[in-house]
C-alpha cells in the first residue's frame, strides 16, 4: 500500500461512509473524499480522477449501477467497488458486468474493508505501472523507427553524392533528405558567388513565391549572414526568432554552414512553421547533410579543373602540331634551296673538281636528299 492515493466514497449513509473512511482509510494514509449522491460523485470524479471509488448500490437517485453507467460514459477508468446488503448477491453481479471491480457486502469488519480496499489499490498500481511500461516501450520503438529512417536517409544521400552527376538533382535530393531529418516545412541551399562573396539562392523546397522568385539571387532572411561569418550552426525558435526577417516564414529556424575546410561556401536553412525545439541531435545529422553538400561541391570543382585541364591540353598539342608542320615546312623549303647550287657544283660547270671534293659533295647531296625527301613526305601527309 502506498500512503496518499485519493479514494472517494460515495456513501448517503454517514455511519457507513465514517466507518469506511475515516475510521478504517485514513489511518492508513488514504485521501478520502465523501459525497452522499452519484450527481455529485460525478463531477468529483470528473475533477479529481481519484484512485478508487467505493459506491452503495442503494442510492437516491442514480442508483450504484447507473453510477457505473455513467462513469464509463463519461470516461472515468477509476476502479470501483460496490456496498451491497446481504440478499443483493444478483445486483452486485449486474454490477460486476457494468464494470465494478468488486465487491463489499454490508455489514463488514474494517479490517476486512481494509483488505479489499488494499487489493483494489494494489491492482491499479500495477494496471498503471504497466500502462506506464507500455506507454515507455511505444516510445523507444518510436525512437528506434526514427533513428533508422534517418540512418537510412543519411545514407541514401551520400550514395546520391556520389552517383548523381547533375548538381541540381542532387541539390533537390540533398533538401529533401534535409527537410525530413529536420521535420522542416520550408528548406533552402544559398550558395557564395565565387566572384561576388554573395550567397545566392540556388535550390529550395516549398518557399513562398515572393521568396522563390529570387532564384540564383542574394536572399535576405536576417540571420544567414550571421552564420556565414562565425562558420557555426545556429538554430533559434520561440520569442527570439522574431527580430529576424525570416521569422515570418516560421517558428524555429536552423541554418547549417556549408564548409571547405573552414571557409564557408554555402548554407543549408530549413524552417518549422510550429515553435518547437530543434534538439541537438537533429543538428548534428543536419551538419552531416552540410558536409554531403560540401563534397558534392568539392567534386563538381574537381570536374570542372579536369575538364578545363584537358581542354588545355588538347589546344596546346594543337599548337605544338602547328608549329612542328610550320618548321617542318621550313625545313623543306631551305633543303629544296640548299640543293639548286650544290647540284650545279656537283656538275663542274663552274670548274673542275678533284675526286675527293667530288666524293664530300656528293655526300651533302646524298643527306639533302635523304632530309628532302622526309621533309616533303611529312608535308604532304599535314596536307
Amino acid at each position: 500500500m502506498t500512503p496518499g492515493e485519493q479514494i472517494l466514497i460515495v456513501e448517503s449513509d454517514p455511519d457507513i461512509a465514517d466507518l469506511i473512511g475515516r475510521q478504517s482509510l485514513q489511518p492508513l494514509g488514504y485521501q478520502v473524499t465523501v459525497v452522499g449522491d452519484a450527481d455529485s460523485a460525478l463531477k468529483r470524479a470528473a475533477q479529481t480522477s481519484p484512485d478508487l471509488i467505493l459506491a452503495n448500490l442503494n442510492l437516491p437517485g442514480l442508483s450504484g449501477k447507473d453510477l457505473i453507467t455513467a462513469l464509463v460514459s463519461h470516461g472515468i477508468r477509476s476502479p470501483l467497488i460496490v456496498i451491497a446488503e446481504k440478499g443483493q448477491e444478483t445486483d452486485a453481479i449486474q454490477a460486476f458486468r457494468l464494470g465494478a471491480s468488486d465487491v463489499i457486502f454490508w455489514p463488514l469488519r474494517d479490517t476486512e474493508v481494509v483488505s479489499i480496499v488494499e487489493r483494489a489499490i494494489r491492482q491499479t498500481q500495477e494496471t498503471r505501472e504497466r500502462l506506464k511500461l507500455d506507454h515507455q516501450l511505444k516510445i523507444a520503438n518510436e525512437e528506434q523507427q526514427r533513428r533508422l529512417r534517418d540512418l537510412t536517409t543519411i545514407i541514401s544521400t551520400a550514395k546520391a553524392v556520389v552517383s548523381i552527376t547533375d548538381q541540381r538533382v542532387l541539390f533537390d535530393r540533398i533538401l529533401e533528405s534535409a527537410s525530413q531529418l529536420a521535420e522542416a516545412d520550408i528548406c533552402w541551399l544559398s550558395l557564395r558567388d565565387e566572384r561576388t562573396n554573395a550567397y545566392l539562392l540556388r535550390a529550395h523546397r516549398n518557399l513562398p513565391e515572393a521568396w522563390a522568385r529570387k532564384l540564383n539571387q542574394p536572399v535576405d532572411d536576417g540571420i544567414s549572414s550571421i552564420v556565414s561569418q562565425s562558420g557555426e550552426s545556429l538554430v533559434i525558435n520561440g520569442s527570439p526568432l522574431e527580430k529576424f526577417k525570416i521569422a515570418t516564414l516560421g517558428k524555429a529556424v536552423g541554418v547549417i554552414p556549408i564548409k571547405i575546410q573552414n571557409e564557408v561556401i554555402g548554407l543549408l536553412i530549413f524552417v518549422r512553421k510550429i515553435n518547437r525545439e530543434i534538439t541537438r541531435d537533429t543538428q548534428i545529422l543536419l551538419e552531416a547533410m552540410a558536409n554531403y553538400a560540401s563534397i558534392s561541391l568539392v567534386n563538381a570543382r574537381l570536374f570542372r579543373a579536369l575538364a578545363q585541364t584537358s581542354e588545355n591540353t588538347r589546344l596546346i598539342e594543337k599548337q605544338n602540331l602547328a608549329a612542328l608542320a610550320s618548321a617542318q615546312a621550313a625545313i623543306h623549303d631551305e633543303v629544296l634551296a640548299a640543293s639548286s647550287p650544290l647540284n650545279l657544283v656537283l656538275t663542274e660547270m663552274p670548274g673542275s673538281l678533284n675526286a675527293e671534293q667530288k666524293k664530300e659533295l656528293e655526300s651533302v647531296q646524298s643527306a639533302l636528299n635523304r632530309i628532302y625527301r622526309s621533309s616533303e613526305k611529312t608535308v604532304s601527309t599535314k596536307k
